[in-house]
């Protein structure tokens, strides 16, 4: 009896090993992603030299509000009333919506579903098949009601990776909007500053318009007493008609910024009319914030929405792999079914079903090594993508700096030049006017003043431009929310 007994036990420990040989055996058979792989990394921004060209000055980096700097209240009106009606901004609310609708779906893909069913058929049986009599060549009404459930184990976390990589495909969703947001408050903050620097070189014009026509009334004096001829009136009227159309010029320029604008706000071209002069000040004063390279990955949008898809595609690489192993579904069933409606919700009218239901990829003519190649390729873009938009933005407010340092320079001779070129217009028309010298060094010294004037109000604009670009390059005030900030690695590149 023992001898017997033991070999019932040896005969079960033998089938045992034999399934797992067998199970081994098959999964060697199986397709592999041997030799599919990556070096790709993402930079690290330390990597880059910056210390020199991005040097730390305890700065503050932007707060979300930087545009208050100006203290111009109908800027910051214009960039909320952008917020709230700008069409690309809903295009970007949109994305966020759909990226949110398909992390939740693949959410779903983790639980177990459970669904209901009932149907109804009216047929008439073959005689000669497989239904016997005496249902055989009769109609018959089949009604039938199924409760069921399945389960994905995901033993090798497919639906899992496909999970998270949806999550970082939304969180980058999230911050491509950011750019949207921060670029369409920097190119409405350009285009108001640009008004304001069109109606100052407007102001020049006027300017210039009437000492032009005081000019025209000196010489039309100083031919009456012989000092001027005909060939200098015609000179002064010549110069007076150009100014008036550098006017009527810089008038039909206010008029299409203002359209530019309300463009920008979503708007209609009237709302462009409304908008009032510009009071632009200066602005804080430019330092750049301590620990710049390290913290520029946080605060820039572009570089979370990069490193947010380089996370995605590593999932989804994960995804890709564990497409190469078994996949078990457990699913089962409970329901009715029965010939018409006198024994459906009678016991013996009760159909149960379970079971697992296994998927083992063998042979696949080499669509998952394909597809796994192609989730690879995409990790090695996302990764270059990080890497070169990191470059771009080091690179960004490095230039916007060095910009804004050489217009601080160029001011201080501009100025000076200013001061020195309307005392000699000044003096050049005072003389003029009492015969002292001719017309020709009156032109020369308000050709002189004029181009200084409008070289500091350019100065002016290009400083508050640079200092408007130098604000979105550090982010505009955008810090990522997210939890997680390190950087994603595959597994076994």
């Amino acid at each position: 009896m023992q001898s017997q007994l033991n070999r019932r036990v040896s005969g079960l420990r033998i089938a045992k090993a034999g399934v797992t040989v067998i199970f081994a055996a098959v999964l060697s058979a199986c397709v592999n992603y041997a030799g599919i792989h990556s070096d790709k990394e993402m930079a690290q921004p330390q990597s880059y030299a910056a210390e020199r060209s991005l040097p730390s000055e305890a700065g503050h980096w932007p707060a979300a509000g930087w545009a208050s700097q100006f203290g111009d209240a109908q800027l910051k009106a214009l960039l909320d009333e952008a917020l709230a009606g700008s069409p690309t901004l809903e295009q970007a609310r949109s994305r966020v919506a759909a990226a949110a609708a398909y992390s939740e779906t693949a959410r779903a893909n983790t639980l177990p579903q459970v669904g209901a069913s009932y149907s109804y058929s009216r047929q008439q049986y073959s005689s000669n098949a497989l239904v016997p009599p005496p249902y055989a060549g009769s109609w018959q009404s089949e009604n039938k009601a199924l409760l069921s459930a399945s389960y994905d184990l995901d033993l090798w976390g497919k639906n899992r990776a496909a999970l998270d990589a949806a999550v970082s495909q939304l969180q980058a969703s999230r911050a491509d909007a950011e750019v949207v947001r921060l670029t369409l408050n920097e190119t409405i903050a350009r285009a108001y500053n640009q008004l304001a620097r069109l109606y100052a070189l407007r102001d020049i014009a006027q300017q210039e318009i009437a000492q032009r026509e005081k000019i025209e009334r000196i010489t039309t004096g100083r031919i009456a007493t012989g000092l001027d001829t005909e060939v200098e009136l015609k000179t002064a009227q010549a110069n007076l008609a150009t100014s008036r159309a550098t006017l009527s010029s810089l008038d039909g320029n206010i008029l299409s910024t203002r359209y530019q604008i309300a463009a920008l706000l979503g708007a209609g071209p009237d709302r462009g009319l409304s908008i009032a002069r510009p009071a632009l000040g200066i602005g804080d004063e430019v330092r750049l914030p301590d620990n710049l390279p390290a913290d520029l990955v946080s605060r820039r949008p572009d570089i979370v929405a990069a490193r947010w898809r380089v996370d995605s595609m590593t999932h989804g690489v994960k995804e890709a792999k564990a497409e190469f192993y078994p996949d078990i579904n457990l699913s089962a069933s409970l329901g009715l079914d029965a010939f018409g409606f006198g024994r459906f919700l009678t016991a013996g009218s009760r159909t149960m079903s379970a079971g697992p239901a296994i998927h083992l990829p063998i042979f696949d003519g080499g669509a998952l090594r394909a597809q796994l190649k192609g989730r690879y390729a995409d990790f090695d873009y996302a990764v270059a993508t990080y890497n070169q938009t990191l470059v771009t933005a080091l690179s960004e407010v490095a230039t916007q700096l060095a910009q804004i340092r050489s217009t601080d320079a160029q001011l201080v001779d501009a100025e000076a030049a200013q001061a020195a070129a309307r005392r000699a217009n000044e003096l050049a028309l005072t003389q003029y006017k009492a015969g002292l010298t001719n017309q020709l060094t009156v032109l020369n010294a308000e050709t002189n003043a004029l181009a200084t004037d409008q070289a500091v109000s350019n100065l002016k604009m290009y400083r508050r431009d640079q200092q408007i670009a130098l604000a979105a390059a550090l982010g505009g005030g955008y810090t990522d929310s997210a939890d997680d900030h390190a950087e994603p690695v595959v597994a076994s590149r």
